[in-house]
């Protein structure tokens, strides 16, 4: 039996062709590995609104909803998971840091990862493996360097960047323990099969 590829959302409203908090719910209904909240363009206070609603609009799913950057909003909302860029986690006291049972880190190398991983992170997103319009004219890093990262740490590793359902399953043969998604999650509009065919 083919093995259910591990999926990881991320949000961006910007990029949302319907409702957003519609595409939440229809994302959350099918039950990816977890959901990240990721919109940095909004200040803290706006932002702790926003993801308030997302985690409710989650709560009655199987899907672990992950905010993004600022902690305190996060402590305040109750959240057990947060993301940070590699630089946020480094500079968080390790008493925030025990606050959160799940702890994830964008890394962009080998090194960037085993410092994150020395840092307390518990899982990680690489990239970006491949090329994509959130980071057009950068040169994607390959599935040989995920390959790298994934070599380098003992924490889960998400690949990120430019991630379809025909490129997921290289991305699990290198060593990635799921795969992030953004424009794919965001910009799609039939659910009626969620991620069934997400598939090694």
């Amino acid at each position: 039996m083919s093995e259910q590829i591990k999926i990881c959302c991320i949000t961006n409203r910007q990029l949302c062709t319907q409702d957003y908090f519609a595409q939440i719910r229809q994302i959350a209904r099918s039950c990816p590995k977890a959901l990240i909240v990721r919109e940095k363009d909004l200040p803290e206070a706006a932002y702790e609104k926003l993801a308030e609603k997302v985690m409710q609009v989650c709560a009655p799913y199987p899907v672990r909803c992950i905010l993004h950057t600022y902690t305190d909003a996060a402590l305040r909302l109750g959240a057990e998971a947060v993301h940070l860029p590699l630089p946020l986690l480094l500079s968080l006291p390790e008493k925030k840091k025990s606050s959160f049972r799940v702890l994830g880190a964008s890394v962009h190398s080998v090194e960037e990862a085993v410092l994150a991983q020395n840092a307390g992170a518990t899982y990680l997103t690489a990239g970006h493996i491949f090329a994509t319009d959130c980071k057009r004219g950068l040169p994607p890093k390959g599935s040989s360097f995920l390959r790298e990262v994934c070599a380098a740490t003992k924490l889960p590793v998400y690949a990120l960047g430019g991630i379809r359902q025909e490129n997921a399953a290289a991305c699990i043969q290198a060593g990635a323990y799921g795969v992030c998604m953004m424009s794919a999650c965001m910009q799609r509009t039939d659910w009626s099969s969620g991620f069934a065919e997400w598939k090694m």
